[in-house]
């Protein structure tokens, strides 16, 4: 039994509120209509107008009547136990119960290439001594679960203790458009970790394909409060930051 090769993150929208900004639009809208038999007509030009204003004041509430859900598979659990603790979500999770994990994907964080392992009297290859980590925990996955009788679920949920948080899993993610711009601000942030600020770049491409109004703002802090909050530990790119997440969206930079 071994661990199989490394995997990269992947991100699919599968389904969003239809016709998202212009939803923003009407919801904003009511508030103020005395009159709301053309409520719902269908007036994209108009709601594009109207919502771009709204994230530009900051009025952010109708932003949450609109909402995207997404399939990420490539992913580290490292990656998911960062991202449910942003808790306006809701989230499925592939099992490490359920399924038994006698191979897993992995996820190698990409800083390791280049560099050097000491072991014992030599000196290895950082990526390949991480890939043969993956592959003895797998092989040890495998034992604990005969040991435990692989009777499924009941096996599966203790030997999983000895799985690493580079352990490949997926996971459907439902988040309304103002808590997605919470979340694009924290891990856009050059300060996010790599891994989680490549997904969040897949999942703003996305979004921003149908609803370009509703997220023509949205990026890291510096650039939706128009400064950095992080004080002295500014990554000092806001400039940057501002050029690439607030002109056309062009994927995330690697590290």
């Amino acid at each position: 039994m071994s661990a199989v090769p490394s995997v990269d993150a992947r991100v699919r929208l599968v389904q969003h509120t239809e016709h998202p900004d212009e939803v923003i639009a009407t919801a904003a809208r009511v508030c103020y209509a005395g009159d709301t038999e053309r409520l719902f007509e269908r007036r994209p030009g108009e709601a594009r107008e109207l919502v771009a204003r709204l994230c530009a004041m900051g009025h952010h509430s109708p932003l949450e009547h609109a909402s995207f859900t997404f399939y990420l598979e490539g992913v580290s659990r490292a990656l998911t136990h960062q991202l449910v603790r942003h808790r306006v979500a809701s989230y499925s999770q592939r099992s490490q119960r359920y399924i038994s994990h006698d191979r897993f994907d992995y996820v190698v964080p990409p800083r390791l290439e280049g560099r050097t392992v000491r072991a014992g009297e030599d000196e290895v290859d950082a990526v390949e001594y991480f890939e043969e980590t993956m592959a003895l925990i797998a092989e040890r996955y495998a034992a604990l679960n005969d040991a435990l009788g692989r009777s499924g679920e009941r096996s599966n949920e203790d030997a999983r203790y000895v799985l690493p948080n580079a352990c490949e899993t997926k996971i459907v993610v439902t988040m309304n458009a103002r808590e997605l711009l919470h979340f694009f601000g924290e891990r856009l942030c050059q300060r996010a970790q790599w891994e989680i600020r490549r997904v969040a770049d897949q999942m703003l491409e996305r979004v921003r394909a149908v609803a370009p109004a509703a997220f023509q703002l949205a990026g890291p802090k510096c650039v939706q409060q128009g400064r950095c909050p992080e004080g002295e530990r500014s990554c000092g790119r806001e400039a940057e930051m501002r050029a690439r997440y607030l002109e056309p969206h062009s994927g995330e930079d690697g590290q």
